[in-house]
Order: C-alpha cells, then sequence, then structure tokens
C-alpha cells in the first residue's frame, strides 16, 4: 500500500500526487515569475545571465548522447500546471478515486535547443559550456498518459516559444539589465 491509501484510510482524506517535469516560464502577463536564490534552472539562470546577474553561467556538459550532444528534458509552462491542479481539485471534490500523475508534455527539448530559443527571442546568446555533471541523465521526458486520461490534462502552453517568451517577459522587470551583462553575446 502506497502512504496516500494508508493516510487516505485512516483519516478519510483523499489526495492526489502532482510530479512536475521542468516548470518554466511565467504568468501571461508578466506580473508572476520563478525568482529563488540561489536560482538552479536553465531558463531562468540563462535570462539572468544575459541581464547581468550572474556571472558563472554555463551548460553542464556537450556529450550526451542525444541528437546535439546536450541533455533533454520536458518543460511545462506553470499556467497548465496551474489548470493541472484544478483538474486535480475537481476530480477529488468530485468523489473520483486518489492519484498520482506526471505532468508534463511527453516532449522533450535539448539545452541547445532551449538556448537558441533564448536567443531567438532576447537577440542575445549564450554558448558557455562546463563539465557534465555526475548522474545527469542523457534525456528525461515525462509520460502524461495517465494524467491526460484521468485528468483530461493536455498542455496548451508548453511549446518553448511561449514558455520562453512569458518567462522573458518577466526576467525583464524582476532582473533589468546590468551594466555586466558580459557573458551575453549579442546575435
Amino acid at each position: 500500500m502506497s502512504v496516500y491509501c494508508d493516510y487516505g484510510c485512516a483519516y478519510g482524506l483523499s489526495s492526489i500526487a502532482l510530479r512536475y517535469f521542468n516548470a518554466a516560464g511565467a504568468d501571461p502577463d508578466g506580473e508572476l515569475g520563478e525568482l529563488r536564490d540561489p536560482e538552479t534552472h536553465l531558463i531562468p539562470r540563462a535570462m539572468m545571465a544575459i541581464q547581468g546577474h550572474i556571472e558563472d553561467f554555463a551548460v553542464f556538459g556537450s556529450d550526451f548522447d542525444t541528437p546535439d550532444g546536450t541533455a533533454i528534458r520536458d518543460y511545462i509552462h506553470v499556467s497548465d500546471l496551474a489548470d493541472a491542479h484544478v483538474a486535480a481539485l475537481s476530480r477529488l471534490l468530485a468523489g473520483r478515486p486518489d492519484g498520482k500523475f506526471n505532468l508534463g508534455t511527453g516532449h522533450g527539448y535539448s539545452v541547445k535547443e532551449v538556448l537558441d530559443a533564448i536567443a531567438a527571442e532576447t537577440g542575445t546568446s549564450l554558448r558557455a559550456v562546463g563539465p557534465r555533471r555526475e548522474g545527469d541523465p542523457g534525456s528525461l521526458i515525462a509520460d502524461p498518459t495517465l494524467a491526460r486520461g484521468e485528468l483530461g490534462f493536455t498542455p496548451a502552453s508548453s511549446n518553448l516559444e511561449t514558455i520562453i517568451k512569458t518567462a522573458w517577459a518577466w526576467h525583464r522587470k524582476a532582473h533589468p539589465k546590468t551594466e555586466r551583462a558580459r557573458l551575453a553575446v549579442p546575435l
């Protein structure tokens, strides 16, 4: 038995576990976005480097067994995650069973593809490559089949263009360009 069933049986509470794969982007109005200290995620770190807020930006390896040598990850827009939470709550409120669901697109983008999309949106390119991190897999992609079938969840905003566009709108407000923007190379 899972901990979800044990707790539910003991206390009569239902629950749903949602597993996220690389939450990214910002709200479409650019009012809310990702802000963490220290920032560890690719998209915000790249945008912070472009704006001059970090100087140690680097890609972790370019020797993965992938088409372009960089790691592939499944990115999901935060607006789609919000929709998934509403769907999960609706399921619980309707008295439907507990569940565990992967929230992703089932499709991945390589680090190079992400950086190319950032360059296309910002007009600035980043190409710093550092050593590969030990234990990093070449590809991590969600299987959202169960979330699609049980929650009716289909990501609508999780294409790379929308993720980057909304993240960039927020980062320009949250991290205005500084004079230290040295890592960024204009296209």
